[in-house]
């Protein structure tokens, strides 16, 4: 996984070297408890290493603080427009999406994630990796103990966007779908063109289902988002995802297509 990018790293080194001192460890004392060397904590402490997830991952281990780092690095990659959605993706039991044009982000690898964030010109490199980290640090959602049900609806268009030289990461983002699709709880629907006009084409939307009950939507646009709770609103995306929904081909069916569509590529 890519390195925590400055100043962000900064931050959560100083974050982790305070809290290190607070708990009365010595460099040795952490290292052995995060599973790193004291001469490997002392170089990223001193900003002569860089700063990786698995040196987050530790830290949190050793520290006992119940994945706050983690979590820091996700929150603070994000942008401020989407930590609501991200609250409420972590909190659903279950989660539906639909995307006409890109692979939604739960599902992106990291070079594929990194390509998309830098079609915007005002991100710099920076802030891209930053992106990337949290992107990335989001899908562990998927793998934990009693993970939510994903139901993912994508256009064909986003499964065969290609360009020159784009081969490569695309067939290793259709591996990555192969792979989620195969888990129970993640189903992925593809809309096949013939379908034509379709109610999706307007926009992306996203439902989260909540511990309580309650639903949340979420709507993206090129100036950001809106996480939607007023039941209206939600009357409208449900009518929304149950008409692209019912246009996509079957679980096997849309599994059996990425599969066509990678071999192509490979």
């Amino acid at each position: 996984m890519a390195d925590v990018p400055s100043p962000l790293a900064t931050f959560i080194v100083g974050e982790i070297r305070r809290a290190r001192g607070a708990a009365g460890l010595t460099q040795e004392a952490f290292g052995r408890a995060a599973g790193f060397s004291a001469s490997h904590v002392s170089a990223v402490e001193g900003s002569t290493r860089a700063l990786t997830m698995d040196f987050i991952k530790g830290a949190d281990r050793a520290l006992t603080s119940g994945g706050l780092f983690e979590r820091l690095v996700a929150k603070l990659g994000a942008p401020s427009w989407f930590l609501p959605w991200l609250d409420a993706e972590r909190g659903a039991t279950q989660l539906r999406y639909f995307e006409p044009n890109l692979i939604p982000g739960l599902l992106q690898t990291e070079a594929y994630a990194r390509a998309v964030l830098r079609l915007d010109p005002r991100l710099t490199d920076d802030e891209v990796e930053r992106r990337v980290i949290a992107r990335i640090e989001r899908q562990t959602i998927l793998s934990r103990e009693v993970p939510p049900q994903l139901v993912v609806v994508v256009d064909e268009a986003a499964v065969r966007r290609t360009g020159d030289g784009c081969e490569k990461l695309m067939v290793e983002q259709l591996l990555k779908l192969v792979a989620c699709a195969e888990r129970p709880h993640v189903s992925i629907h593809v809309i096949p063109p013939e379908v034509g006009l379709h109610a999706g084409l307007s926009g992306p939307l996203s439902l989260a289902h909540m511990a309580d009950g309650s639903w949340v939507g979420h709507l993206e646009s090129q100036l950001g988002g809106d996480v939607l709770d007023r039941p209206s609103d939600l009357d409208t995306l449900f009518e929304r995802w149950e008409s692209v929904r019912n246009e996509a081909l079957s679980r096997r069916q849309s599994l059996d297509l990425i599969k066509e569509v990678a071999n192509q590529w490979n």
